[in-house]
């Protein structure tokens, strides 16, 4: 069930290197009641974690001259903010696999996607 635009004040962070993408997702996210904050420059993802306290981050996979999937394993080896799910996005990447790694994402978005699709992943995460 997708809620309605006023029923969540939930906070995302949304990590890409592609600015279309990132005012796209902040854009459609808002529609349906999060607050969004968005980042381009993937160095400073730890700052923004500790500044803004997400309940969620919406991450790509492939950031420019970074791997997402190892800010991943970063973000889930420290017990303060271990427990915040992450959504990896990726064109490329296979996500099964993806999803058994250590220190892996809690689920997997294969680009292009439906943005039905993407808040009901959004909403199983953060009712979980």
């Amino acid at each position: 069930m997708i809620m309605s635009k006023m029923e969540s004040e939930k906070k995302i962070l949304v990590v890409d290197d592609d600015q279309a993408i990132l005012d796209i997702l902040a854009e459609v996210l808002a529609y349906y009641g999060y607050q969004v904050s968005t980042l381009a420059n993937a160095d400073k993802v730890f700052d923004r974690i500790s500044e803004y306290h997400p309940d969620l981050i919406l991450m790509d996979v492939l950031l420019g001259g970074l791997d997402g999937r190892i800010i991943c394993r970063a973000i889930k080896s420290i017990a303060t903010v271990s427990m915040i799910p992450i959504i990896m996005i990726s064109a490329t990447e296979n996500g099964e696999k993806l999803l058994e790694n250590e220190g892996a994402p809690n689920d997997f978005l294969q680009k292009p996607f439906d943005v039905n699709f993407l808040i009901e992943k959004i909403e199983h995460q953060l009712a979980a």
